[in-house]
């Protein structure tokens, strides 16, 4: 009977969450309101829950090695949690230590204190009549006389004076009101045990939280298998795969982050101990240990860590020197830990951005007071994977993590769309920095005109708009030319000498001409102009010609001769049959010896589009980016080998430069 009802047990198919449709935006912000709302009503009951949580991420890697090592699950977890209790007291007594010494020594730091503020009084008296404080409070004084005398209003300060014979108590007008009695209102004894209530209640506050920590930690570390089972149902188990990866997505950023925080706090309080030691402050142990623990809390920690020992120099040291040194001590350990440790150990630790950390400070510490100042970058980072494996909560990477959210290619679409061309030329320079202009071409000038290509497509680009990322992009490759010198223009050998004799050399033949048409509006002609300027760096020269002169009508006046080939720029694949009627017009136009190339922009090189459009179009090679371009002019014997080549080492250099 046991064995059939396991049998059965084991048969039954794991329970699938049904699909949930989207929720609106008006459900998901009555959500987050409704979250917000209990998060800050129950304050109480979740700030435990949350530290606990927070320790049992820490002390789990510690329970798992030593229940590798054969100790068991409950000796392993009650081990560690002594450890960690243990090193608290520990921490704890060294701390009441130094604030005994330290409280010791505070009559002779009054003095000195005392005699500092007598020196500066002395040094403003010193300074006369010509102090600007005091002329500024004589004259303010001296302009409140003449007011009050143009207005003839008294100071209220002052009495009026009495006349002789008459009584100082009586009124002197017969409507004054008479002076207000004053009431005392006592309180009745308050009994013992509301004494102890209004005395111990807040003192012993944070032992109750500390206690509810410790047994909740406990637990978590105990059952914390179980725990996962259950939150992996709760979130859903019918898409175990993603549940799955969020968990220890949000599991291996907080670790990660706490593992970096202590070793950033480390590095941190340990300059800061033995430098206030050099520099003679007293109690140097105690201020480096609050300084590696008060780092754990965002912004505040370091300010109150670096305010009690610079208070203690001015307290400790008649003289000006020794504040002077201990401020400059914070600000030199502030500023390595900020731009050397803090880079080099947390990289993408957390995922989060600069001003998602200041934001989730604000509004945990909003929630739970000084406790969410602490746990702020922890629970956003749970925040951020949510929002990064939960389509509805997409919005939270978005706002708070530190991912790109736009690609480089949008970016400078948007840039080249709203006529800024200083911040366009810098995402077009960074990718320049480590990529040729075929490359740049390809992977970010090309993409941000099919983006503006695609929004015309769908009418949302105006003319206006057209114009302006047409007029943005010839003015961006204009800047980036400037640094790509064309092939063949510099050589570091000299001129080869030739004997008076020898026969006058022929004149070079002028390079070979294509003409880049602009097919069908200003987008097509821009990446018309793009090509014509890669064209440009390998030696050949290059025309961009607009659509409007290969119009029926027009192309009788475009000039035939010299011309070696024709490249013809569509940002719309789909647009094939324009395309053919448009070959079939240069042929006529030009015979058929000049080769015309048809570049597809946003065709994909490995679809069936090239081969499609060569036998739709009937144009002699069909190209989809510029590096292919360039190769097939190469095939078409309008471009050298070695002008290529040439290219080609250019760009090596720049890279290399």
């Amino acid at each position: 009977m046991a064995e059939d009802t396991a049998r059965q047990l084991q048969a039954r198919p794991i329970p699938v969450a049904k699909a949930v449709p989207p929720a609106s935006a008006q459900t998901t912000l009555l959500i987050i309101a409704l979250v917000v709302a209990t998060l800050y009503l129950g304050a109480d009951i979740l700030v435990p829950i949350a530290l606990a949580v927070l320790l049992s991420f820490v002390l789990t890697p510690a329970v798992s090695r030593l229940e590798r090592l054969r100790l068991g699950r409950i000796p392993s977890v009650l081990l560690v949690v002594i450890l960690v209790f243990a090193g608290l007291a520990g921490f704890g007594m060294v701390v009441g230590s130094q604030i005994g010494d330290l409280a010791s020594n505070l009559p002779t730091y009054q003095r000195n204190i005392h005699t500092k503020l007598e020196s500066l009084r002395l040094t403003a008296a010193s300074a006369g009549s010509g102090g600007a404080m005091k002329q500024a409070t004589d004259a303010f004084h001296d302009l409140r006389q003449e007011f009050e005398k143009v207005t003839g209003q008294q100071d209220p300060s002052q009495n009026p004076p009495t006349t002789a014979g008459a009584s100082p108590t009586a009124p002197s007008t017969p409507t004054a009101e008479r002076e207000p009695v004053p009431v005392r209102v006592e309180q009745p004894n308050s009994s013992p045990f509301e004494i102890a209530r209004d005395v111990l209640g807040p003192a012993l506050a944070p032992f109750a939280t500390a206690g509810m920590v410790l047994v909740l930690t406990i637990f978590m570390l105990l059952q914390r298998e179980d725990l996962r089972d259950r939150l992996i149902r709760l979130a859903g188990s019918g898409d175990l795969s993603r549940t799955t990866e969020a968990m220890n997505d949000a599991g291996e950023r907080v670790s990660r982050y706490l593992l970096m925080q202590c070793i950033v706090n480390v590095t941190y309080g340990f300059p800061i101990g033995v430098g206030l030691w050099l520099i003679g402050v007293p109690n140097p142990l105690l201020w480096g240990l609050l300084a590696t623990v008060l780092r754990f809390i965002p912004f505040l920690g370091p300010v109150i860590s670096a305010a009690f020992p610079i208070l203690l120099s001015f307290a400790v040291d008649t003289g000006w020197t020794l504040p002077l040194l201990c401020i400059g001590l914070f600000v030199a350990v502030e500023l390595f830990s900020n731009n050397v440790v803090e880079p080099w150990l947390y990289g993408s630790a957390t995922g989060l951005s600069s001003l998602a950390i200041i934001v989730a400070a604000v509004f945990w510490t909003t929630l739970w007071g000084p406790v969410g100042l602490l746990l702020a970058t922890p629970l956003t980072v749970c925040l951020v994977v949510l929002g990064r494996h939960v389509p509805q909560l997409h919005f939270l990477e978005v706002m708070l993590g530190d991912r790109q959210v736009l690609p480089d290619e949008a970016k400078l679409y948007q840039r080249l769309l709203a006529r800024d061309p200083i911040e366009a030329a810098e995402i077009a320079e960074e990718r320049m920095a480590d990529s040729s202009l075929p490359e740049v071409g390809d992977t970010l000038l090309l993409p941000a005109l099919s983006l503006a290509e695609q929004d015309r497509q769908r009418g949302s680009l105006t003319a206006d708009g057209r114009t302006a990322v047409a007029e943005g992009m010839a003015a961006l490759l204009d800047e980036l030319t400037e640094s790509v010198p064309a092939a063949g223009k510099t050589t570091d050998k000299a001129p080869a000498q030739t004997p008076e004799s020898a026969a006058p050399a022929e004149p070079a033949a002028p390079p070979p001409l294509v003409l880049c048409i602009g097919a069908r509006n200003d987008l097509d002609q821009a990446a018309a102009d793009l090509l014509a300027h890669l064209l440009q760096t390998h030696g050949v020269r290059a025309d961009v010609i607009p659509c409007e002169k290969v119009a029926v009508r027009a192309i009788a006046s475009l000039g035939a001769s010299g011309v070696a080939a024709v490249a013809l720029s569509y940002l719309n694949p789909s647009a094939l049959p324009h395309a053919r009627r448009l070959v079939r017009r240069l042929r006529l136009h030009f015979g058929p010896r000049v080769p015309i190339l048809l570049c597809l922009w946003s065709a994909h090189p490995e679809a069936d589009a090239p081969d499609r459009a060569t036998a739709e179009t009937a144009a002699d090679r069909v190209a989809t980016n510029l590096t292919g371009a360039v190769a097939h002019l190469g095939e078409l014997d309008v471009l050298e080998p070695g002008d290529a080549e040439a290219g080609e080492d250019v760009d090596a250099e720049r890279k290399t430069a």
